[in-house]
């Protein structure tokens, strides 16, 4: 089941889409609240720049599938394919962040293994999930 190279790749694309969406949120909040004088503990900045990012992922998704079907329809399926996928990605992005840099902070030299591991992470449920639904090799 998991040699599929065709469904490998299409999970890839699929997962770069969320970590888009994911990242744009998530960074947001936390160079905002890294740049500001606030009273939040890393846990509640944390968990404001999680929220941010599954919004923000969600409306992505939701805007690219927009060209498939309605909008009612592209919401409910960004938020009932991805919504595993995007929560693991934003806990493994944000606890990544906390073990490289100790606190909720955004550097340029720790944003690429951040994304990677945010890449990394559910990227095996995404291609389950592609082969749950009959997707196939082709």
């Amino acid at each position: 089941m998991w040699s599929c190279i065709h469904t490998w790749k299409k999970s890839s694309i699929n997962t770069l889409w969320c970590l888009l969406g994911c990242s744009i949120g998530d960074f947001g909040v936390i160079i905002y609240f890294q740049n500001r004088v606030h009273s939040l503990s890393v846990l509640e900045v944390m968990s404001i720049a999680i929220i941010a990012g599954l919004i923000t992922s969600i409306a992505l998704e939701t805007f690219i599938l927009l060209k498939l079907m309605s909008f009612k329809i592209a919401l409910k399926t960004a938020i009932g394919m991805s919504f595993i996928s995007m929560l693991v990605m934003e806990i493994a992005m944000n606890t990544t962040d906390f073990m490289v840099n100790g606190a909720a902070v955004i550097t340029v030299s720790t944003v690429p293994i951040i994304l990677i591991v945010g890449f990394l992470a559910p990227l095996p449920y995404n291609y389950w999930r592609l082969k749950k639904f009959g997707i196939s090799c082709h």
